[in-house]
C-alpha cells in the first residue's frame, strides 16, 4: 500500500473519485431516461410506447450506477453514510418507492390489457416524477449543508422542481437523437420549454453554494482562483447558447445535428458536476467530515480497492457495450 504514497491520503481520495464518478455516470444515463417518464403526459399512446422504446435496453442498467455509488459511501465513508442517510431519510425513501413503481410500471404496461395499460403509464409517470423530485429535494438539502431549517426546505423543494425539469430536458434531448418524425419534432419543443428551467437551476445552485458557506465563496472568489476556474462558467454559457441556436433549427431534413443536443447537455451536467466537486472537496458532508476524516480504515480500503478494479470495468464495459448494440434510432416496441 505504501507503493503509492501515504494510504491514509491516496485511498479517501481514490474512492471519493469513484463514488463521484459513478454519482456523475448516474445522473446523466438515469436523468435521460427518468426525463423520458416525465415527459409521458406529452405523448400519445403511441408515441409513449416509442418513448419506452428508446431507453428500453438502457433504463435498468443505468440504475446500476445509484447502487453503485451508494455501495461506495457505505463500504468507503460509512460515518458520513450514516449522516448523510439519516438526514436524507425521507426523501431517500421517496426515491426508492418511485423507482419501484417505476419499474413495475415499466414491465407491466405491456402485460395489461388495453384499458388498464393508460393506468401503468401513469404510474410510470408518477415513479419517474417521485424519483425526479426526491433527488432534486435531496441535492439541495446537500447543498444547504443538510440543515433542517426552513429556508433548506424551501431552497431544496425549489432545486427538486429544476432538477426535474431538467431531467426532462436531457429526457426530451435524448429523444431528439433516438426518433424522427412527429415525435422528434414535438422533442424539440419540450426541450425549447425544458431549457429555461435547466438555466434557472444551474443559475440557483450556482449562486446559493458560496452563499452557504464562506469556505466555498473563497474558493471561488479569491486570485488567482477566480480567473482558473472561470472557463466553467464561460464554457457553460456557450453551450446553452449552442444548445439554444440547434434547437431553433432542428429537426433537419436529413436528421444531421441530432445528436447536438444530447451530447451538449451531457457536457453541461458534467461542467455543473465538476462545479460542486470542487465546491465541496474536500469535505463528504459539507464543512463536517471530510473525506480523510469519514474514510474507513486504509487496510478495508485496499481490500475494497482490489475488487473494485475488477467490477467497475465490468460495469463499464457493460454499460458501453449496450449503448454501441442499440444504438440508432428507436423502433417499434415489442416484447417478442
Amino acid at each position: 500500500m505504501e507503493l503509492f504514497g501515504n494510504p491514509a491520503h491516496w485511498l479517501p481520495l481514490t474512492f471519493a473519485m469513484l463514488m463521484g464518478l459513478s454519482i456523475l455516470v448516474y445522473v446523466v444515463l438515469d436523468g435521460f431516461d427518468l426525463g423520458v417518464g416525465v415527459l409521458f403526459p406529452f405523448a400519445d399512446d403511441a408515441e409513449k410506447d416509442r418513448m419506452v422504446a428508446s431507453i428500453g435496453p438502457f433504463w435498468d442498467a443505468n440504475e446500476t450506477w445509484l447502487v453503485l455509488a451508494i455501495g461506495i459511501l457505505l463500504v468507503a465513508f460509512p460515518t458520513a453514510h450514516g449522516v448523510i442517510l439519516t438526514a436524507l431519510y425521507l426523501p431517500v425513501a421517496i426515491m426508492l418507492i418511485g423507482l419501484i413503481l417505476r419499474g413495475v410500471a415499466f414491465e407491466f404496461r405491456v402485460k395489461a390489457p388495453a384499458h388498464h395499460k393508460h393506468l401503468w403509464d401513469k404510474a410510470f409517470f408518477a415513479g419517474s416524477l417521485m424519483t425526479a423530485l426526491a433527488q432534486g429535494f435531496m441535492l439541495g438539502k446537500y447543498i444547504m449543508g443538510l440543515d433542517g431549517g426552513f429556508g433548506t426546505w424551501i431552497f431544496a423543494m425549489i432545486t427538486a422542481v429544476f432538477l426535474a425539469v431538467g431531467y426532462s430536458f436531457i429526457g426530451a434531448c435524448w429523444i431528439i437523437l433516438k426518433t424522427d418524425s412527429v415525435l422528434q419534432t414535438k422533442a424539440v419543443n419540450w426541450a425549447k420549454g425544458g431549457i429555461w428551467g435547466l438555466i434557472i437551476g444551474l443559475i440557483a445552485v450556482s449562486l446559493a453554494t458560496p452563499w452557504v458557506s464562506p469556505r466555498i465563496f473563497d474558493k471561488w472568489f479569491t486570485f488567482p482562483e477566480f480567473f482558473l476556474l472561470l472557463p466553467l462558467p464561460l464554457m457553460s454559457s456557450v453551450l446553452i447558447a449552442l444548445l439554444w441556436y440547434a434547437l431553433r433549427h432542428l429537426p433537419t431534413r436529413n436528421d444531421s445535428w441530432a445528436w447536438f443536443p444530447f451530447a451538449a447537455s451531457v457536457v453541461l451536467f458534467m461542467l455543473a458536476f465538476f462545479g460542486m466537486a470542487y465546491s465541496f472537496y474536500p469535505y463528504v458532508v459539507p464543512d463536517q467530515l471530510t473525506i480523510y476524516e469519514a474514510a474507513s480504515a486504509p487496510e478495508s480500503l485496499f481490500i475494497i480497492l482490489i475488487g473494485s478494479v475488477f467490477v467497475l470495468p465490468m460495469i463499464a464495459g457493460y454499460t458501453v457495450l449496450s449503448y454501441t448494440i442499440f444504438r440508432g434510432k428507436a423502433t417499434e416496441l415489442r416484447y417478442d
